[in-house]
């Protein structure tokens, strides 16, 4: 699997699910749909472009001139580009990463997923997460015992604080999920 943090190409990969498109069109989408989590624009897009339809992720689908513009090479997504898709939404859902913009942009894009397999990530994830709480306790409490002052360790209670309003965060989000209040069907 590649490219693991390629937000430009993940967010094109999903774009693309939706309907063929150029790459100025997908600019258009990721401004107007305020995905944030993506720098660079337009540069990094059309880099993205480039590296997802060497890898065959995506193909030129036909080729448009309106007037005295430029051609434009109008992409779509292929097979092996909606398995690559899948492959790193799952995997940004899972695990826990320091880049939160990895997980702000797969949550962005998870209706990319079918709900079964977006649930199995995000318990896998809060899971993860409980195991990093557990630990950072026991790490919390063994530096009590030595006499650290707490003022030393208060990056720990930070990061500890963070945790937990993901966890949070994901509890009340797979409750809803569990309950049917979110549901989606992913592009075909």
């Amino acid at each position: 699997m590649a490219r693991r943090h390629d937000l430009v190409g993940l967010t094109v990969l999903a774009l693309l699910t939706l309907r063929a498109a150029h790459p100025y069109e997908l600019h258009r989408l990721i401004v107007d749909w305020h995905k944030d989590y993506i720098t660079g624009l337009p540069r990094s897009l059309y880099h993205a472009v480039e590296r997802l339809a060497r890898d065959e992720f995506i193909v030129p689908a036909k080729t448009d001139r309106e007037g005295r513009r430029p051609e434009r090479t109008v992409y779509e997504i292929t097979d092996e580009g909606r398995e690559e898709l899948a492959a790193r939404l799952r995997l940004l859902l899972e695990r826990p990463d320091p880049d939160r913009r990895a997980f702000v942009a797969a949550v962005s894009l998870m209706g990319c997923l079918p709900p079964p397999e977006t649930v199995r990530a995000l318990r896998a994830r809060a899971a993860t997460i409980e195991g990093t709480l557990a630990g950072m306790d026991a790490h919390r409490r063994a530096m009590a015992e030595d006499g650290l002052p707490a003022v030393l360790a208060l990056e720990l209670e930070y990061e500890q604080a963070l945790h937990r309003a993901e966890l949070a965060w994901l509890g009340d989000l797979l409750d809803r999920l569990d309950k049917g209040e979110l549901d989606w069907s992913p592009p075909t």
